[in-house]
C-alpha cells in the first residue's frame, strides 16, 4: 500500500448535517496537493446518521478513507487517539467535523511543517463564537500558560499538524486522560503557530458544554503541572503563619483590654473562609487522585466496534 504523505484525522459525533460538505471540500483540497493522502474518520458513538455517511465516503474512496467505529462515546481526544494509532502519513493533520475550521487552510499548516517545524498549531482569526466562549477561552489560555508553562495561542483550535514521530510519542504515552495539543507541544522541538480562518457553525450544535470545557481544563492543568497543589501548599503555610499572628494578637488584646463579644462574627467569617478554601484544596487534591485512579485501573481507553480500512492499490 502506498504510504501517504498526509493523514487527516477527523473525530465525528452527530455531525450528519456537516459531513457531506466537509468530505467534498476536504477531498478537493487534498487532491490539489498532488501527493498521496488518507482520511481517517472516527465515529465516536454518533446517534444520528453520521456512520451511514462515513460508510458511503469509504465506498466512494476505498483506497483513501478509513472509518473507525466506536461502540460508544469516548470523547474527542480518544477518537483522535484511535486514529493516531492507525495513521501512516509523514504528517498528521487533525480537523473538526463542524467546518468551523475550513479544510482549505490545511496547506498553510503543511507549508509550516515543510519549513522545518514538527508541530504546527492553528489560531483562529476573527473567531465566530459567542462573547462568553471567546473571553472564557482567553482566560483559560492565560491560566493554562501560567500553570503549565505550555505556550499555545489558541488551545481550543483543533486544526493542527504533527510530524509522524510526534504522534508516535503521543500514542506511546498511553494516558487515559490527556490533552493532545498540549502533549504534542511538550514533545516538540520546533513548534509553530499559523493564523487560520474560522467560520460560524453551519449546522448542528457544539458538543462541548460548559461543564465539558471546565473538565477539559481540569485535565489540562492537573495532567501537565503540579502548580495547583504547590499554590495550595504555599497558601496553607501563609494562612497558618497569619493565624498564629492573629492568635497572638487576640491573646495580648485579652490581657490588656479584656474579653470581648463583638468580634465573634469576624471570627466566624474568617472560619467560613478558611473552611471554603480547605474544601477547594481537597477538590484539587481529588483531581490528582482521580487521575491516578483512572490510570491504575488500566481499562481500555476506547472500544472499537469495526474498522473500514483502505484497500491495497
Amino acid at each position: 500500500m502506498t504510504k501517504p504523505y498526509v493523514s487527516v484525522v477527523i473525530p465525528v459525533y452527530n455531525e450528519q448535517e456537516n459531513l457531506p460538505a466537509l468530505f467534498s471540500r476536504l477531498t478537493a483540497v487534498l487532491d490539489k496537493l498532488g501527493k498521496p493522502f488518507e482520511i481517517l474518520f472516527t465515529n465516536d458513538g454518533s446517534r444520528d446518521h453520521s456512520l451511514v455517511l462515513l460508510q458511503d465516503f469509504y465506498r466512494q474512496r476505498p483506497k483513501q478513507v478509513c472509518v473507525i467505529d466506536f461502540n460508544g462515546n469516548f470523547g474527542q481526544h480518544m477518537a483522535i487517539m484511535a486514529a493516531f494509532e492507525r495513521a501512516r502519513g509523514e504528517v498528521i493533520v487533525t480537523l473538526d467535523a463542524d467546518l468551523q475550521n475550513p479544510p482549505e487552510e490545511i496547506p498553510k499548516l503543511l507549508a509550516a511543517i515543510e519549513n522545518g517545524h514538527d508541530v504546527v498549531g492553528g489560531y483562529r482569526k476573527d473567531r465566530q463564537d459567542s462573547w462568553f466562549r471567546r473571553y472564557a477561552s482567553r482566560l483559560l489560555n492565560v491560566i493554562r500558560e501560567r500553570t503549565t508553562r505550555i505556550r499555545m495561542r489558541d488551545q481550543g483550535c483543533m486544526l493542527r499538524a504533527y510530524r509522524h514521530n510526534i504522534v508516535e510519542h503521543i500514542t506511546a504515552s498511553g494516558e487515559t486522560c490527556t490533552f493532545i495539543p498540549a502533549l504534542a507541544t511538550s514533545f516538540a522541538a520546533h513548534p509553530a503557530e499559523v493564523e487560520v480562518e474560522h467560520a460560524e457553525r453551519a449546522a448542528g450544535t457544539s458538543k462541548y458544554s460548559l461543564y465539558k470545557l471546565i473538565r477539559l481544563n481540569f485535565d489540562l492543568m492537573t495532567g501537565f503541572s503540579m502548580m495547583p497543589l504547590q499554590l495550595f501548599t504555599l497558601f496553607g503555610i501563609l494562612t497558618s503563619a497569619g493565624s498564629l499572628l492573629f492568635v497572638i494578637y487576640l491573646f495580648i488584646r485579652r490581657l490588656i483590654v479584656g474579653p470581648e463579644a463583638e468580634g465573634v462574627f469576624t471570627l466566624f467569617a474568617i472560619l467560613y473562609f478558611l473552611v471554603g478554601v480547605g474544601i477547594m484544596g481537597l477538590g484539587v487534591i481529588g483531581e490528582y487522585v482521580g487521575r491516578i485512579y483512572q490510570e491504575v485501573r488500566r481499562r481500555p481507553r476506547f472500544i472499537v466496534r469495526e474498522i473500514y480500512e483502505p484497500l491495497d492499490d
